[in-house]
């Protein structure tokens, strides 16, 4: 079997890479294609990843339109290379459904972000399995498959990840020491338009470090007075510093849902959220604060109190062990989900599906 996955966010090449090197010890053959955004090219080369660049995050819709245009011309390319058996994408992955459409294979998205709307109108029509979290709170009818688990743990599942403590060696710090780690993002996604986050950083700082260092991961440069709050920091090394932490406080949603599964409590204040973090709010694991006029206080008041208790991590250990006892290794469910794909929907049946000879 030939998989081809295209990467359009940095978060997918964490969700796809133990799925990647799973099929390929299984004797499949895997391609990825890549779009340039942030880290997305970094993080492949450290997990010594072979790709093809196909396009370039764009700011714009006119621009993005244009791109889109673009990065399926070569997508096309590519497949008629290589020829996959299927297409493979993360959230809103408009590229692989079309293309697969095009060239009559199977495309499968893996999505988990409700108010991405313009992308669900882009991609969802045009794909053959939509598979997302059970708590996913749209239906996307027959070609809908829910499961029980989140992307995050395709890649922080204890099956995968085990925390590397040598990452507060290269940041001067002991298990020991209490940190926190503040998490900005830009809000130039489509479906980022009209929500916020956390306004005033300097200020959240000011009082979080009162209980330990701060560390500022940010999409983009920060602002300079904030720039000594940065880490020099390789972004593969990212969950293991996310795993040590005391506590998480910020507007990142995908950084705030993997300190939950990492038993890292969680503040995320942002006037949109998934289904996946209301879930993980249940398991007192993430503490979600939405409101636009009282959530950037409401959440640091949180922060603060969280902060004084100090069985903070030693609780959040139990809350991680009952979710991770009622959770799948997605990983594998990927894999299973993948070669029954490929076996319902082989050259002459998904010919007959697509409505061909």
């Amino acid at each position: 079997m030939k998989v081809l996955f295209n990467i359009g966010h940095p978060a997918q090449v964490h969700l796809f890479k133990n799925l990647v090197w799973a099929l390929e010890k299984k004797g499949h053959k895997c391609k990825l294609t890549t779009i340039d955004k942030d880290v997305s090219l970094k993080l492949l080369k450290a997990y010594g990843f072979e790709y093809e660049l196909v396009g370039v995050s764009k700011p714009t819709v006119f621009s993005k339109a244009l791109e889109l245009l673009k990065i399926e011309s070569k997508l096309a390319g590519i497949c008629k290379a290589f020829n996959p058996d299927i297409l493979v994408g993360g959230p809103g992955n408009a590229y692989v459904a079309h293309v697969g459409k095009l060239i009559r294979k199977p495309s499968l998205i893996f999505e988990d972000t409700e108010h991405a709307r313009i992308e669900h109108f882009l991609t969802n029509p045009f794909a053959t399995v939509i598979c997302t979290p059970s708590c996913f709170q749209k239906e996307f009818g027959k070609k809908h498959f829910r499961y029980e688990g989140y992307h995050e743990l395709a890649y922080l599942h204890p099956n995968y990840f085990t925390p590397d403590a040598s990452v507060l060696d290269a940041i001067g710090l002991r298990k020991a020491d209490p940190y926190i780690i503040l998490r900005a993002v830009l809000w130039k996604a489509d479906h980022d338009r009209g929500q916020q986050g956390i306004q005033n950083k300097a200020a959240f700082i000011k009082q979080l470090e009162k209980f330990g260092r701060v560390f500022l991961t940010s999409e983009g440069i920060p602002e300079p007075r904030l720039s000594k709050y940065t880490l020099d920091l390789p972004p593969e090394k990212l969950h293991d510093l996310l795993y040590f932490a005391t506590l998480y406080v910020g507007d990142g949603g995908t950084t705030a849902s993997e300190c939950a599964v990492l038993g890292t409590p969680s503040v995320f204040i942002s006037t949109i959220a998934c289904g996946y973090q209301f879930e993980e709010e249940k398991y007192g694991l993430l503490y979600l604060f939405q409101d636009p006029l009282k959530g950037e206080e409401e959440g640091l008041k949180k922060a603060l109190e969280l902060l004084k208790d100090p069985m903070l991590k030693q609780k959040a250990a139990f809350k991680r062990a009952k979710l991770l006892k009622e959770k799948i290794d997605v990983t594998a469910f990927m894999v299973q989900i993948i070669e029954k794909i490929y076996f319902t929907y082989s050259k002459d049946n998904y010919k007959k599906a697509a409505g061909g000879e």
